[in-house]
Parts: structure tokens; sequence; C-alpha cells
């Protein structure tokens, strides 16, 4: 049975095309699910609403804590490091991560990147020797997992190689982070034009719909249940 982490991180509650000033990232993760649950109902599916429910920032308690050999962790060390706890088991858990996520001035929304400090937690999800010429060993790489960034932008031609690409920080730093723990497969699709609106909006969202469609598809043909039946026939 496949386990799929569905996480969103834009400020707007609603979904385009159905609530005034929708999400058209949470759009377009709810497609993915939606798709995805269609094809392959038996599909445990983790919710994560760190745009509306964000994770705490990272502050001294929690480096403390992050850091204390297992035999000086305290009661409040272990209370301060519970929330970041559930988030790395729900990444443990998953063969897919979906996160949906706006643009924000450049770069991930501050939600997103208080969820990227407490996933990535040394003896958790890396591991650090410093006597190696590589000293980081990702904890996820145990198997293999597919993360897939759906992000809405305001502007246009911000996919690598765009005219605009220098301004988008986004899918570059979630790509770096997530392959430090081990998640090397990152897909990613997105909405632009959003700040112009009109019919290049529209033809950018029907674009990204397509794109999510065929992606699901794709990766479905590749999960564990269907590479136990394609050994089975």
């Amino acid at each position: 049975m496949t386990t799929l982490l569905h996480i969103d991180a834009s400020a707007r509650p609603g979904l385009a095309g159905a609530a005034a000033h929708g999400s058209h990232s949470r759009a377009l993760s709810a497609r993915f699910v939606e798709r995805w649950l269609r094809a392959a109902p038996d599909t445990t599916v983790l919710r994560r609403d760190i745009g509306l429910a964000p994770p705490a920032h990272v502050d001294h308690a929690w480096i403390a804590a992050a850091f204390a050999a297992p035999s000086d962790a305290t009661g409040a060390m272990r209370a301060r490091l519970a929330e970041s706890d559930r988030l790395i088991d729900e990444l443990f858990a998953a063969d897919v991560v979906v996160i949906g996520t706006a643009l924000y001035n450049f770069g991930m929304p501050s939600t997103l990147k208080a969820w990227v400090d407490n996933i990535i937690r040394v003896g958790r999800t890396v591991d650090i020797d410093p006597s190696r010429a590589d000293p980081y060993t990702p904890l996820l790489a145990d198997r293999p997992r597919t993360a897939v960034v759906l992000a809405a932008r305001g502007g246009h031609d911000q996919d690598p190689g765009g005219a605009c690409a220098h301004m988008n920080h986004l899918e570059a730093h979630l790509r770096v982070a997530l392959d430090f723990i081990g998640l090397r497969d990152m897909r990613s699709i997105a909405v632009e034009h959003q700040e112009a609106g009109g019919a290049r909006l529209a033809a950018s969202v029907a674009a990204a719909e397509r794109a999510v469609d065929a992606l699901v598809d794709r990766l479905q043909a590749t999960t564990p249940a269907a590479r136990r039946a394609s050994r089975a026939a």
C-alpha cells in the first residue's frame, strides 16, 4: 500500500476556481491527491496544512534539544522536539510527498521554511561524521521516495533556463534540502502569471493541470504496488 503525504503551505485557505482569492497551489495539490486516489483508493493519505497551522520556528530550546546527547535529554527537551518528531515520522512513512506552495518574495513561505528546519535534524534525518570526506549520511535514502512540488508564482518564465529564473529560489532550495536528507527524486510543476491574470493565467493553469494528471499517471506506474503487480504478471 502506498502512503502519500499531502502538505500545503499557502496562506490562502481556499482553492482557486472555487473560492474568492483561492490558492492555485492548493488547487494543484488537491487535484494531484484526488487523481491519485481515483486510481489507487487504498492509498493512505497523511495531511499536513502548514499554511493554516504552521510548525513552530526553530529557537534556542529546539537547538539545545536537537543537539543534546540522548543521555542528557530532559523531558522538556523531548517535548520541544515532539512536533519535529511527528513531521519526520510522516516523511519516513511516505512514498510520495506532495507539497503545494506559493512563491513568496523569491522563495518559500516562512511556514514551509519552518517545516524544512524541523525535518532536517541530526540523528533523525541525517547523520554527520566529520572524519569522512563526505560527512553527511541521509537517513531517508533507505528506500525510494518522490517529492512533488506544486507551486504558484506571480511572475513568469521562472523555470530553470527562463528569463526570470534568477528570481525563483523556491524549487532550488527545496531540492537541496530534500536531497540532503535522502529524498533524491523531486518533480515540480508551477502555475505562473498570477499577477497578469486573464488569458495567460488561464493557459498556465490548464497546462499545469495537464502536467499534474500526466505526472500522477507516471508515478503510479512506479509505486511499490505497481512493481509487485508487474512482477506477478
